[in-house]
């Protein structure tokens, strides 16, 4: 009776506390600590109490075990995405997701985290048509500041934002210009938007240059994403205070590695090496394998100065012009960097490997290096070939190693998505030349798998310690996402067996190798991809699915990825208390969070520079044909690559001739007049008619249809047809009553 009262008492306490805190999901450990419950009987008891109130539906699901309170259930609070069209949707923690009309937005922006009415469900509502919502209150900004276009009107200043997805012009007093001139692209702040009939205030911070100079369109795009430009002052000043000797002391203590035979691979225009490797035959089938990484934590203290900005940043982003570090280029590109034939602090993981890619031990050491050469892909790929150099035997024998190491990962059910980089040449004015697609070669396997193989063997040695650590995680895809794939590769006659959506990597696997080289390789890969969940930064352990692990983590890029140097850090004191306090899984969950989030955000500035050079590349050839293949097709036109420009365009259904129906069954346009049917995977000739840089897209027309005519269905279709066809559902190009948007 005790028990069940104490148990209602705390029932109530968790209530109580979620309710204050509606807009937050907690974990049971965090609502402990609030709670100040420190007997292990009353967790246990707290345990209990959150599971019967997820069972229950008295409080909300959330990801990874959490709990949120569960307000009125015509009300939810999420995140706002919204569409360049000016629509939106509000994904709440829970994965619900929420239709949001542009007159129901108030004074919310892409990214803000809002709280929404829910209008009454439709009777008879489609099941993947969204239920309507509407903004009712800004919970949190998601962005301070924005990119565009500085104008002005009178005394009046105006920023265009560059991101389509805001549709708000910024005003800026005169007051706030700070030098802006008309033309100039620049960062403005939004400091006020409180009337959704008035337009946002803000405040010109920076000024990136004129709009159309060299550079700055693909500069503007980055920050635009999130990603910060220079580093401040005093972050710059306290890198260049860092000196990048070694003493005495500091190799005393460390395992001396400076006389193995240790070299980097990397790519050829690259400075800041963060990994090296060597292999030395241990005899009995047995080699060691050495992954050396750049040793970052020694050089950046935690909580200091350059610690804080890598942290906000928490990744390097890889444009197509340029990199935007994570570090100042004095630690990333010199005092860290593993560059050949000087000394270095590096932080190993050593294993013991046999002829079947089995690790049988591994240490984590500090250690000092000394590379002794730096291999570009293509000249570690000439040894591999053939070419003989000082070093052939151990670049050699990691080749064969990595080889092994593939073959087993792939036997034990890793998903080798295959799928080619799209590069863009530019010319010294930033124009694009050229567009080619990265060739993948044995040199890029050999590190790719040295780096699995340490990264999985500090994700074992922390999960084995039991500490709080930061895992690289991948959850099984969405198995209606799946069920989609399954539907979509029918047509093109592939299957993909599945059970209610849930599918064995080994038949993902299977289907990937089958269409491999064929004309429908490129959009059923991406459309495989597209059907996965993405891949997160957590405190908790839930292997990774793509990769086929079950302990997995982020190590060997501290110099470019602040995960990893969490876990150099978390390591570094599992090892030496003396180096400081682990994080809390608290702690951890929030730079988890947010490193996942920054990741994001790098990833989508990074294709998003590509397809604005690719997209410019198109619009030097206006008026010109190719040969394409049709990689999506929808009931508004059919998506076409040109494969010798490797740029995708739209051709749109209203400017084809005769009217066109559209089979979502089997993904196809099919013509009413002559029975042609337009399909993924088919080959065609288009021309391009427009291309618009600053809107990313490509308009096309056919020159060459692609698809055959159905002779048959045009017979059986007959005189018939041809008097009845302005009653038909489709799009003619001119006169039509009816245009499919």
């Amino acid at each position: 009776m005790a028990d069940d009262r104490a148990a209602d008492a705390l029932r109530e306490q968790v209530l109580t506390f979620l309710s204050k805190h509606p807009d937050r999901a907690y974990r049971a450990k965090e609502i402990s600590k609030t709670l100040g419950i420190k007997n292990n009987g009353r967790y246990q008891t707290l345990l209990e109490v959150v599971d019967g109130l997820r069972d229950s539906g008295q409080v909300d699901r959330a990801n990874g075990g959490r709990i949120q309170h569960r307000g009125p259930q015509n009300e939810a609070v999420g995140v706002l995405s919204v569409a360049q069209q000016g629509f939106g949707f509000v994904k709440t923690d829970d994965d619900k997701e929420f239709f949001v009309r542009p007159r129901r937005m108030r004074t919310a922006l892409h990214g803000d985290r809002v709280r929404v009415g829910l209008a009454a469900q439709k009777r008879n509502q489609p099941s993947d048509q969204k239920r309507e919502a509407e903004v009712l209150e800004v919970v949190e900004r998601g962005r301070t500041q924005t990119v565009g276009t500085f104008s002005t009107t009178g005394k009046s200043g105006w920023v265009v934002p560059d991101d389509k997805r805001i549709h708000h012009d910024v005003y800026v007093n005169r007051d706030d210009w700070n030098g802006a001139t008309p033309g100039d692209k620049v960062v403005v702040t939004i400091d006020r938007f409180e009337d959704p009939k008035a337009a946002p205030e803000g405040t010109v911070v920076s000024i990136l240059g004129k709009a159309d100079a060299p550079g700055v369109d693909v500069l503007a795009l980055a920050i635009a994403h999130g990603a910060p430009s220079d580093f401040p002052i005093e972050v710059e000043n306290a890198a260049q205070q860092i000196k990048p000797g070694i003493t005495k002391k500091e190799v005393a203590r460390r395992l001396d590695l400076r006389d193995a035979l240790v070299f980097t691979i990397d790519p050829e225009d690259a400075e800041d090496f963060d990994d090296a490797i060597h292999t030395r035959d241990l005899g009995h089938g047995m080699t060691e394998i050495g992954v050396h990484i750049a040793d970052v934590s020694h050089y950046v203290p935690e909580g200091k100065t350059i610690d804080l900005e890598a942290v906000d940043r928490a990744t390097s982003t890889y444009l197509v012009d340029r990199v935007i570090p994570m570090l100042p280029e004095a630690l990333s590109n010199g005092v860290c960097s593993l560059r050949p034939r000087e000394d270095k602090l590096a932080y190993s993981c050593i294993m013991a490997v046999d002829g079947g890619g089995h690790v049988h031990s591994w240490d984590i050491v500090e250690t000092v290096i000394h590379s002794k050469e730096r291999f570009t892909y293509d000249g570690a790929q000439a040894v591999l070939d053939g070419e003989s150099h000082d070093l052939e035997d151990e670049v050699r024998r990691a080749g064969d190693l990595a080889t092994t190491l593939t073959k087993k990962r792939m036997s034990e059910g890793a998903i080798d998505f295959d799928v080619p980089e799209v590069r863009v040449k530019l010319d010294v004015d930033g124009q694009p030349v050229d567009v080619y697609e990265k060739e993948r070669k044995p040199a890029n396997r050999l590190i790719e798998e040295f780096m699995l193989l340490a990264n999985q063997a500090v994700a074992k040695e922390a999960s084995k310690r039991g500490v709080p650590f930061v895992y690289r995680v991948h959850e099984p895809p969405d198995r209606e996402r799946i069920q989609t794939l399954a539907d979509f590769v029918k047509p093109f006659g592939h299957k993909l067996p599945n059970t209610e959506g849930e599918v064995k990597r080994s038949d993902l696997n299977k289907l990937l190798k089958s269409v491999k080289g064929s004309p429908e390789a490129p959009i059923i890969e991406q459309a495989a991809i597209r059907s996965m969940s993405k891949a997160v930064y957590s405190p908790d352990n839930e292997g990774h699915y793509g990769l086929g692990f079950e302990h997995y983590a982020h190590f060997t890029s501290p110099i470019r990825r602040y995960p990893d140097l969490i876990a150099h850090r978390i390591l570094k004191r599992m090892q030496d208390q003396a180096k400081g306090k682990i994080p809390t899984v608290e702690t951890l969950e929030e730079l988890s969070e947010h490193c996942s989030a920054r990741e994001r955000e790098a990833a989508e500035a990074e294709r998003e520079s590509v397809k604005l050079k690719q997209v410019e590349y198109a619009a030097q050839h206006l008026g010109d044909e190719f040969d394409g293949v049709v990689v999506g097709v929808t009931k508004f036109g059919v998506f076409v690559q040109m494969r010798p420009l490797l740029v995708e365009g739209l051709v749109h259904v209203r400017g084809m001739d005769g009217y066109w129906e559209y089979d979502d069954r089997r993904y196809v346009l099919v013509s009413k007049d002559s029975g042609r049917r337009i399909q993924v995977g088919a080959p065609c000739r288009v021309k391009i008619e427009a291309a618009e840089p600053e809107t990313r897209k490509v308009d096309l027309a056919f020159v060459e249809l692609p698809g055959a005519e159905d002779r048959s269905e045009r017979r059986s279709s007959g005189a018939k047809s041809r008097r009845d066809k302005r009653k038909t559902r489709g799009t003619r190009k001119k006169g039509g009553n009816k245009r499919r948007r």
